[in-house]
């Protein structure tokens, strides 16, 4: 019998220390997705105020080379957000990477278990470019589907630039450049989330429709990464432009 409390324990401590460890399911090889989203609302419940989500592995690449389905998602806390200008500390985290984003702000409340990417569209208040510190607390990031559910998929801090309307912007086609101390580091488009960052969001309110919840007015969706991310330590510098969104850069100390 799996201890989820002792598990989200393992993972909070592995923060605080700032230590990697190894991977849960070597341990417990019956660790699968639902008890790891079990593990993952424990530490929701123990991180203070949300500020939205976010959703991993929304890539069809990604999903064929790792044998899923479909994303996964975790949550963000109001904490772990980055003002603008705000450098990174990467001395409190274990192994930061950075990758780039397409945010949305939701403008109204939206649940169900039918909703499709044009609803996400109309509740969206604005669209912005987001830069995501992913941080597993797995030693060099080895870990199962699993794994890194029950871990909040990775999730450390965020930046959100300044949102636009979305209307009249084709987010599938949106070019994207991912850079790291001026050098380009990745290239993407918008489509690389799922086909549309917005069915990425989608499926998020249909994912926590099964368990009673949704998305409220004000809360943020990191969209999934667009690039693979980066990592970066101190004095690097990372610019994520999203073409009609703007550009973003987050400095690391």
């Amino acid at each position: 019998m799996i201890n989820v409390s002792e598990l989200a324990a393992r993972l909070s401590k592995a923060v605080a220390d700032r230590t990697a460890i190894g991977k849960l399911s070597d341990e417990f090889p019956e660790l699968d997705i639902p008890t790891a989203y079990q593990v993952q609302r424990e530490l929701r419940s123990a991180a203070g105020p949300l500020a939205g989500w976010k959703l991993g592995v929304t890539s069809r690449a990604k999903q064929v080379q790792v044998d899923v389905s479909e994303p996964v998602y975790g949550f963000l806390p109001a904490a772990g957000a980055l003002d603008l200008g705000e450098p990174l500390d990467t001395g409190a985290q274990i192994q930061p990477r950075c990758e780039p984003e397409i945010v949305f702000t939701l403008g109204r409340d939206l649940a169900g278990p039918h909703v499709t990417a044009a609803d996400v569209v109309a509740a969206s208040s604005g669209v912005a470019v987001g830069i995501e510190v992913l941080d597993s607390r797995y030693t060099d990031y080895g870990f199962t589907m699993a794994d890194v559910v029950a871990d909040n998929t990775s999730a450390a801090r965020y930046v959100v630039g300044t949102p636009v309307a979305p209307e009249g912007i084709d987010l599938r086609l949106v070019g994207v450049v991912l850079e790291k101390n001026g050098k380009l580091a990745a290239t993407a488009s918008g489509a690389a989330s799922l086909g549309h960052p917005a069915a990425a969001v989608a499926w998020l309110v249909r994912a926590l429709a099964a368990d009673g919840e949704g998305l409220r007015a004000g809360e943020i969706v990191l969209s999934g990464g667009l690039t693979a991310a980066v990592p970066v330590g101190p004095g690097d510098v990372v610019v994520a432009s999203i073409d009609r969104l703007g550009t973003l850069e987050l400095g690391c100390r």
